[in-house]
């Protein structure tokens, strides 16, 4: 690689974010195919999931399993804010408030809560707060994250 050249796609160093910092992800449309693969790779063969005549359940159309929209909207961070400079993942709170289906788009929107540097090797655990939103802009899920992000390099 050339010393010469700047790296694309790169996430931030924790050095570039602050606390109140906003950005949102692109979006993803949820297809019948990632469920079906989301569900066979982790054994989530509930009957909501699999069974498409099922009538007994609390939601209208292909449910999403929770799991897999939370994983989609990381894959979307991981691809951008942290890539290259995250560390670790070292808590999350999730709390889910509406259905997700089949073709919904899901996006998010992420606010830096907390940038706190470790004494050690120029790291710094940083705390963000992640809405995701559907199509229409409703809420659909929200959770509280802490990672640890590299600093620049020296």
């Amino acid at each position: 690689m050339s010393s010469n050249s700047t790296l694309l796609g790169r996430g931030f160093y924790w050095q570039e974010i602050e606390v109140g910092q906003r950005f949102h992800t692109f979006k993803r449309t949820i297809t019948e195919t990632d469920i079906v693969n989301f569900i066979s790779v982790t054994g989530m063969l509930e009957t909501i999931f699999i069974d498409t005549t099922f009538e007994h359940g609390a939601i209208n159309g292909r449910p999403v399993p929770g799991a897999l929209t939370y994983g989609l909207i990381e894959g979307l961070l991981m691809q951008s804010m942290v890539q290259g400079t995250g560390l670790a993942l070292l808590e999350v709170h999730k709390k889910m408030i509406a259905p997700v289906v089949a073709g919904d788009t899901i996006y998010a929107i992420v606010e830096i809560t907390g940038v706190r540097p470790t004494s050690k090797h120029n790291r710094a655990v940083v705390a963000s707060s992640v809405e995701v939103k559907n199509q229409n802009d409703q809420t659909v899920m929200t959770y509280d994250v802490t990672r640890m992000l590299a600093g620049r390099p020296a």
